[in-house]
């Protein structure tokens, strides 16, 4: 059942996951993008990739959590309220938003898991074993499907910026002020 806490702004807990895990999904970027600013095989270079992995696997875990809080809680409305095709594009791209919260981790880790039997655990020996079989093809193919999706996503993210921005500036209703 959802609860209306307060009609003008999101809950405290939905705001605070909506930063985190933008903040969370920058890192996740950055991190990936700068390894080849280290020499293959380098402790640097191990250290910033498997940081990459565990930033996404934080991004899926607070993904359910983000949805368990979004089903608490209804959103506040939009006003003035969208309508027509404003409406429908706000919903579609958050539902793209909220797709690729759970598919792009998913797809990491099942690369990591299918390529190499394990998830290494940053700064130790340690790993987590896969509960499957290596599987270098599928891996391959769900890279490709990942590093896809993380491109197509740069346009999304940036769409939903231009959004907020869009909405707070032009037409100035309360989209951004909710959230913040």
């Amino acid at each position: 059942m959802t609860t209306p806490l307060n009609t003008e702004r999101y809950s405290y807990r939905a705001r605070w996951f909506h930063w985190v895990m933008a903040a969370l999904i920058v890192l996740a970027y950055a991190l990936i993008l700068s390894r080849s600013q280290f020499a293959k095989g380098t402790d640097l270079r191990t250290f910033v990739v498997q940081s990459h992995f565990w930033v996404g696997i934080v991004v899926l875990i607070m993904a359910f959590f983000r949805v368990a809080e979004r089903h608490r809680h209804t959103p506040p409305g939009v006003t003035p309220p969208l309508e027509g095709i404003l409406r429908l594009a706000a919903t579609l791209s958050h539902y793209a938003l909220y797709a690729f919260l759970f598919a792009q981790p998913l797809l990491g880790l099942f690369t990591v898991l299918l390529e190499r039997g394990a998830l290494p655990v940053p700064l130790t020996s340690l790993t987590i074993p896969a509960p499957f079989d290596i599987a270098k093809d599928t891996a391959q193919t769900l890279e490709h499907f990942h590093v896809l999706l993380g491109t197509i996503f740069y346009y999304v993210i940036g769409l939903h910026v231009v959004a907020a921005v869009w909405h707070h500036f032009v037409r100035k209703d309360n989209t951004v002020r909710r959230m913040v």
